[in-house]
C-alpha cells in the first residue's frame, strides 16, 4: 500500500476538480489550490454536481458524501496547500510557462518526501522535471474527463524518475480506483490523446472548413462506432473549449500547422469569446442537459420533408 494520503491538487479546473472529489472520496484527505477564490468557488459548486452523480451512479451513500466532504480542503495559500503533501497533482492550465512558474514556485515549499506529479494531457514530464526541484519524484499522471465513469490514469517517467516514484504513484492509482495505463515511451499525448487529439483536428477541420456540421460529424462517428455514449463533439464539450483551444493553438504553432491554427481560431470565435465553455457551463457544440446525441432519433432516418434541407446544404449551384 502507498504511503501517498494526503493529496493536493493544483488547478481546480474540470480535470483538477474531478481528481480532487474523487480522490477524497476513496479516502485521501485532499487540498484544492487555485490562484483566486472565484476559482474555488465554481470548484465548490462543481463537486456538489459530483455529489448527485455519485448518489444515482456510483452508488454512494450520504455518509459517504458527508466523509467526501469532510476530507476535502481549499485554499488559495500555495505554501499551506502543499505544507502537508505527500503527493502532489499538477491540473493547471496546458501552457507550458504557467506549469514552469508553478513548479518553480512550489519547489521551495515542499516537504523532502512529496512526490509530483503532472496531469498534463500532451506535455512531456521532461520538459518540468528541472522546475520541481526533485526531478527523480516527479513523472506524468494522466486522468480522463468523467474519471468516475472512465477511470483510468496514464503514467508516464521521464529519464530520471525513480522506480521507487513510480511504484508509490500506480499504488495510489489503484487505492483510488484507477485502471493504471503504462506508457512506454515518451509521446506527446500518452496514449489517450495521441489518438483522440488527432480525431479532432479531422472533425474540427470538416466544421471549420464548411465540409460538415457537427452534428452530421458525430452521426457517422456514431453509425460506426454503435453503442458509443457520444461522438467527437460531445467529447470537445466534455473536456472543454478552453483546454480544446489550448492545445489546438499549441501545437498549431509549435508545428507551424496552418489548419490547427484555423482550428484554434474557430474554437475561440465561435465559443470561448461568446463564453461557451462546453458542458461545464451547458453551452458547447451541444445544449446541456439535454444535448441533442442523446436524444432517440438522432440517428434516426429523417422523413421526406427533409430532403430540401439536405439539398441545400449538398448543392454547390449558386
Amino acid at each position: 500500500m502507498s504511503t501517498l494520503n494526503n493529496l493536493t491538487v493544483l488547478g481546480s479546473g474540470v480535470l483538477g476538480g474531478q481528481i480532487a472529489w474523487h480522490s477524497a472520496y476513496k479516502g485521501k484527505t485532499v487540498v484544492v489550490y487555485d490562484i483566486n477564490e472565484d476559482a474555488l468557488t465554481r470548484c465548490r459548486a462543481a463537486h456538489e454536481h459530483y455529489a448527485g452523480i455519485y448518489l444515482q451512479d456510483v452508488g454512494a451513500s450520504a455518509a459517504d458524501i458527508a466523509a467526501t466532504r469532510s476530507r476535502l480542503r481549499f485554499t488559495t495559500d500555495l505554501a499551506a496547500a502543499v505544507a502537508k503533501a505527500d503527493l502532489v497533482i499538477e491540473s493547471v492550465p496546458e501552457i507550458p510557462e504557467v506549469k514552469t512558474s508553478v513548479y518553480t514556485k512550489m519547489a521551495p515549499l515542499l516537504p523532502g518526501h512529496t512526490l509530483v506529479a503532472t496531469n498534463s494531457s500532451t506535455l512531456l514530464p521532461r520538459d518540468f522535471a528541472a522546475s520541481t526541484g526533485r526531478p527523480a519524484q516527479y513523472c506524468a499522471l494522466h486522468f480522463a474527463n468523467l474519471i468516475w465513469m472512465m477511470n483510468f490514469v496514464e503514467i508516464m517517467a521521464h529519464p530520471t524518475t525513480s522506480k521507487d516514484t513510480l511504484t508509490q504513484v500506480t499504488e495510489f492509482s489503484l487505492e483510488i480506483g484507477m485502471l493504471p495505463i503504462a506508457v512506454q515511451k515518451e509521446q506527446n499525448g500518452y496514449v489517450l490523446n495521441t489518438w483522440s487529439v488527432a480525431l479532432l483536428q479531422a472533425a474540427q477541420s470538416l466544421v471549420t472548413n464548411g465540409v460538415a456540421t457537427p452534428e452530421d460529424v458525430d452521426r457517422t462517428y456514431l453509425m460506426v462506432n454503435r453503442g458509443a455514449p457520444m461522438g467527437v463533439f460531445g467529447m470537445v464539450d466534455m473536456v472543454g473549449m478552453k483546454t480544446t483551444f489550448d492545445i489546438l493553438n499549441y501545437w498549431g504553432h509549435t508545428n507551424g500547422d496552418e489548419q490547427m491554427i484555423k482550428n484554434a481560431e474557430y474554437v475561440k470565435a465561435n465559443f470561448l469569446d461568446q463564453e461557451k465553455m462546453g458542458l461545464s457551463n451547458g453551452q458547447g457544440y451541444y445544449t446541456y442537459p439535454d444535448p441533442a446525441y442523446q436524444r432517440a432519433d438522432f440517428l434516426a432516418v429523417p422523413a421526406k420533408s427533409c430532403v430540401a434541407d439536405i439539398v441545400s446544404k449538398v448543392s454547390l449551384a449558386n
